[in-house]
């Protein structure tokens, strides 16, 4: 069960608990206060639909072995219009090129908006419907 917080709480998902262990401890550390941190996998998230204003993938797609499904799930629980920010960047062993995000994005009903950077690291946004 997903709790409600406020607009100001922020979300943390990781398959891995030492990650968020990890992450946690840093953030605790800058004094930052307002993060939830779940443990799941991005191709079934356990959140409910349209229920966030954004999401942040960075050097995070090319670890899911189904990355449309995941892709599928962002949208799922993106409010309508919501913004999808995909980073991938070199030296990531994993990293998926520009080209293949655009097609799997299209594929899930994404709309792209722009990207920063080129090939060797970028930034893509897009929207949910």
């Amino acid at each position: 069960m997903c709790e409600k917080l406020p607009a100001y709480w922020r979300s943390l998902l990781d398959i891995q608990q030492e990650m968020l262990d990890h992450t946690m401890r840093r953030a605790h550390a800058l004094g930052i206060s307002n993060i939830v941190a779940r443990q799941g996998d991005a191709q079934a998230l356990p959140y409910p639909d349209s229920h966030f204003d954004a999401a942040y993938l960075v050097a995070t797609l090319g670890e899911v072995p189904d990355k449309e499904r995941a892709l599928r799930e962002l949208r799922r629980v993106l409010k309508p219009g919501g913004r999808l920010v995909v980073g991938e960047g070199q030296p990531d062993p994993h990293m998926v090129s520009f080209d293949k995000l655009r097609m799997l994005a299209d594929a899930t009903g994404l709309t792209y908006e722009g990207r920063i950077g080129g090939s060797l690291g970028y930034f893509a946004s897009f929207r949910a419907p």
